[in-house]
């Protein structure tokens, strides 16, 4: 039996399967491999994936799964078992201008995606919301018991209907899932649209970085090793369908969880971290907030570790060092 990875070419999906295959599972991976970050990086990672432990267990299908025609054609007659699906159209910016790409992805997609679960009997899925359906609430930390009725982002809103979504699921058909509200996660592999990239980019180059409401930003910086233990985890863990209210309110078998630090960084501490770990100083531009950003996230990450056991490791002094040390490796090679 295989376990499905969405977003295979991605940041996070990549990391999966490659802990996946190293743990001796069979791993179908999918993605559409679009332009929103590089193809090349994209590539590399699927690279990265089948030279490494297991990559013989791997298989890849280039697909869009917002296609549902595509997905029965390149699925079919694969035993799927269970399926972490981490694809989407990510950012919240690009949501504000492109905000199709969005429906197509996060809400078509993720429909197509449990319908897949449905047919295949899938013994659990496991799934990708954000911290951004938090919105500006001023509770901080976050908790999953909070409401997040107030998006102020297309893209929050989104991953709000994939809760929905899969919640009615779940108590239509029992379907056991999971899904993890992702709090600013970062490393070796990461995106280019993010700004720990971005400010390690542009300090090596020498060229000025912009802060945003004047870098008065708060954060929970996830290294990625903390997520793909948190998603590992999760994935071994689905839901009983005992009746019982689970994280985020529900009694079906459908638990919704944060998976973050537990911990608020300021921005500038992020930035002087980066700098250290450049040798350079970085050249600052105050901006104002931007549209549809947030100016603090806090995971309480309590039900999980709960639940599940997770614990992350790794804090920013040590996470940045070495995310700083894999980006010099990379744009060199």
């Amino acid at each position: 039996m295989s376990i499905l990875v969405t977003g295979a070419a991605g940041f996070i999906g990549s990391h999966v399967s490659r802990r996946l295959l190293a743990r001796g599972e069979t791993v179908i991976g999918i993605d559409n491999l679009n332009d929103y970050n590089p193809v090349a990086l994209k590539r590399d990672r699927l690279a990265a994936i089948a030279g490494g432990a297991g990559g013989d267990r791997f298989a890849f299908h280039r697909l869009d799964f917002s296609d549902h025609a595509a997905i029965d054609a390149a699925l079919g007659g694969i035993d799927i078992d269970r399926i972490v699906h981490l694809g989407a159209q990510a950012g919240v910016r690009y949501s504000i201008t492109n905000p199709r790409a969005y429906a197509a992805s996060n809400l078509t997609g993720h429909l197509n995606i449990l319908e897949l679960a449905r047919e295949r009997q899938a013994a659990h899925l496991v799934y990708a919301s954000s911290s951004s359906v938090y919105g500006t609430s001023p509770d901080l930390p976050f908790s999953v018991e909070q409401r997040v009725d107030f998006p102020i982002s297309l893209y929050a809103a989104t991953k709000k209907a994939d809760e929905l979504m899969s919640e009615a699921y779940a108590h239509l058909y029992r379907l056991p899932q999971t899904g993890l509200r992702f709090f600013t996660v970062y490393g070796p592999w990461g995106r280019p649209d993010m700004a720990v990239w971005g400010f390690t980019a542009k300090i090596l180059a020498g060229e000025p970085i912009e802060l945003f409401n004047d870098g008065r930003m708060l954060r929970d910086f996830t290294y990625i090793d903390d997520i793909v233990d948190g998603i590992l985890a999760t994935l071994d863990h689905p839901p009983v369908d005992d009746g019982a209210a689970k994280p985020g309110g529900s009694v079906s078998p459908h638990a919704v969880y944060n998976i973050g630090n537990n911990r608020a960084e300021a921005l500038e501490k992020l930035v002087a971290l980066i700098e250290q770990a450049c040798g350079r100083s970085a050249i600052r531009i105050n901006r104002p907030m931007q549209a549809g950003d947030v100016p603090a996230t806090f995971a309480d990450i309590s039900a999980i570790q709960r639940d599940v056991g997770f614990a992350p490791s790794t804090p920013i002094e040590i996470g940045i060092p070495r995310w700083v040390d894999w980006y010099r490796r990379y744009i060199a090679h």
